[in-house]
């Protein structure tokens, strides 16, 4: 099915909660057709004080059932109102938005995949793109304590490493700490999560001469790249704006680490 990008409407087929203040979400959208690992939906809050669309990336995509799954943190008004939704409940989205990780590219290498807290449910759909590809896939999460979540879901693709910051669950520390004292090697580094990990991937992408693909996460508005509120520096001259800025949410959200000034 060829890309699409528009407003619809889709139907909530299911909404839980699988950690304090994360909720797994499953919509019925043509929509899931079309959606690859690494692009996002805007989901439009009902509250009409809050115009505005919030992106929220793809964790799953099932095509013959017609579903897309996000998951998502309670982060404020908007989110808040998405984890009260039920099945039955109609909600406005815009999709499929951004580009998505080059799993194509990747055919036959081994990738280590690193994602750190709501990073992490991107990791699910492009793991399993990865493991149809070919790949040998490993993937490093990273979470605050043993609230572990999704952690079954990756393991279905890839050979799984937890770390853990208050040490409760796997390595204490954070990806690169599993990454260094598991001497974990690939072909490729693919990752989603806060900038100061997607920093620290970039520094272990160069020292370590392995190409690395990150998605930046940012707070978005139009989510089409007109407003240019979500833009990052990269070497490389933009043709919309003419300076070397990036819209992350139509170049990106996914780049080559080599290419962008974090």
């Amino acid at each position: 099915m060829k890309d699409q990008k528009k407003k619809t409407t889709a139907r909530v087929a299911a909404n839980r909660e699988i950690a304090p203040g994360i909720y797994d979400m499953r919509l019925e959208t043509d929509l899931a057709g079309c959606a690859r690992a690494g692009q996002f939906i805007g989901i439009y809050p009902a509250d009409k004080s809050t115009l505005l669309p919030r992106p929220i990336s793809i964790c799953g995509a099932d095509r013959e059932r017609g579903q897309l799954r996000i998951v998502f943190r309670i982060a404020g008004k908007g989110t808040e109102e998405f984890s009260a939704y039920r099945e039955g409940d109609e909600v406005k989205i815009l999709g499929i938005l951004g580009n998505g990780f080059p799993t194509a590219e990747a055919a036959g290498k081994s990738v280590i995949l690193l994602g750190g807290g709501i990073g992490i449910p991107p990791l699910v759909l492009l793991a399993k793109e990865l493991r149809e590809q070919g790949c040998a896939v490993t993937v490093i999460a990273g979470y605050r304590d043993d609230q572990l979540f999704l952690k079954e879901d990756l393991e279905k693709y890839a050979q799984v490493y937890i770390a853990t910051e208050d040490g409760s669950a796997g390595v204490k520390g954070n990806v690169l700490t599993v990454m260094e004292e598991k001497a974990l090697r690939a072909d490729l580094l693919m990752a989603c999560g806060p900038m100061p990990m997607l920093r620290a991937v970039k520094g272990c992408s160069e020292t370590k001469g392995i190409r690395a693909y990150i998605s930046l996460e940012e707070r978005m508005a139009c989510g089409v790249g007109a407003c240019l509120g979500c833009v990052c520096r990269t070497h490389k001259t933009d043709s919309h704006s003419h300076v070397k800025n990036a819209r992350i949410c139509t170049d990106g959200p996914v780049f080559d680490a080599a290419d962008v000034d974090l």
